[in-house]
């Protein structure tokens, strides 16, 4: 098989086993994933959210208000602007987060266990190393 082949199986199998996991859980996916980049990569205005996000500013508001309303999430004035606000993950959201995380482990687990025999699993463990060098190796490209 070619690379570019590869590459676009790779993609889809990826993105088709990231959207099955994401069917289990404690949180709307637009919320686990703000909770998420909060705890990974620390305070963020809402702003900043939707452009990481690559959504409107209006639609990464609306997930902040109802995180915030659920005290998953706080806001603190921004150090240099005034207008605006930094959100930080509280230690409920990071607890919520962590239950959220769990339950799609547990259930990426028990579908390991159910579909794969141990030379499979064996071969996943291998191809997650593989994968891990591939997104550092992504990351570090312009």
């Amino acid at each position: 098989m070619d690379s570019d082949r590869l590459a676009e199986d790779l993609r889809a199998a990826v993105g088709h086993l990231v959207r099955a996991a994401r069917t289990t859980g404690t949180l709307p996916s637009g919320e686990a994933a703000v909770l998420g980049h909060l705890d990974r990569e620390g305070p963020a205005t809402t702003a900043e959210l939707a452009q990481w996000r690559q959504i409107r500013h209006q639609t990464a508001a609306r997930a902040v208000k109802d995180l915030v309303d659920a005290g998953l999430v706080r806001t603190a004035p921004h150090k240099s602007d005034g207008r605006k606000v930094v959100l930080h993950i509280t230690p409920d959201g990071r607890a919520r987060l962590a239950g959220h995380r769990r339950a799609r482990a547990d259930r990426l687990a028990a579908a390991i266990d159910d579909a794969l025999d141990p030379a499979e699993r064996a071969e996943l463990v291998r191809s997650v190393e593989l994968l891990t060098r591939l997104t550092g190796h992504l990351r570090q490209q312009p």
